[in-house]
């Protein structure tokens, strides 16, 4: 069972009210973020808080985060004001449909709920964070279009399946892939996550990497691994 709560070296996320705990790919996902020269940030589901935690240590931008979820909600309000970065977050309780804001973001990240039409657990909590119940794929591309500057950048976690269908989504709306990250267990696993970055700018050489967490024994964290999360996880 996930505890209830994950210290990271500046911040510690209590997670005991939410559905969607930290993971290992959420946290490649928040230490992967380009965030330079974004000074207004948008966290579309940010559950604990934790994108909006990671970005804040190594940003000055405003981080704006909308939760559905009440108990998520509340949880991320507490992990922001427990932290040193409570200035620089403010957290929203509502659909990512309703959210309106005066001004167009530098960046919108996310990691959706993503399980389309799969088995849903008995739990609703759970259903909600990780079932797109409240917000599909093709919800999640309408309101990164609404929201988002037109030099902006949207990056997003999912897996491979769910990230084909949004790049599909996206450019039928003019929305671009410009940049993938391939996330493995280790270099003989298959692709279980990938990130991808889109804007509004379509270019011919989409950048392409892969990012492995463990060596092939998979018993301890390769090199890039522990270069990519040194400044965030406690043992490293």
């Amino acid at each position: 069972m996930p505890k209830n709560s994950f210290t990271f070296k500046q911040f510690t996320v209590y997670q005991d009210q939410c559905g969607m705990k930290v993971c290992t790919d959420a946290c490649i996902f928040g230490a992967s973020i380009d965030t330079k020269n974004a000074q207004r940030i948008l966290d579309i589901g940010t559950g604990t808080g934790l994108l909006s935690l990671m970005l804040a240590q190594r940003t000055d931008a405003k981080i704006d985060a909308v939760e559905i979820d009440e108990s998520a909600y509340q949880q991320a309000i507490s992990n922001v004001e427990k932290s040193n970065f409570g200035q620089k977050i403010s957290v929203f309780h509502q659909k990512i449909q309703d959210f309106e804001s005066s001004f167009r973001y530098d960046l919108i990240i996310s990691n959706p709920p993503f399980y389309q039409k799969s088995l849903k657990s008995a739990d609703a909590q759970t259903n909600k964070a990780l079932h797109a119940v409240e917000l599909s794929l093709e919800e999640l591309v309408d309101v990164v279009i609404r929201l988002l500057n037109p030099n902006g950048q949207f990056i997003v976690l999912l897996p491979p399946f769910e990230i084909e269908k949004l790049i599909q989504f996206a450019q039928k709306k003019g929305l671009y892939l410009s940049k993938k990250i391939m996330i493995r267990h280790n270099a003989s696993k298959p692709v279980f996550r990938v990130i991808a970055t889109f804007s509004n700018t379509q270019i011919q050489d989409i950048e392409e990497s892969t990012l492995v967490i463990h060596e092939e024994d998979m018993k301890n964290y390769s090199a890039e691994f522990r270069e990519l999360l040194k400044d965030y996880y406690l043992i490293f």
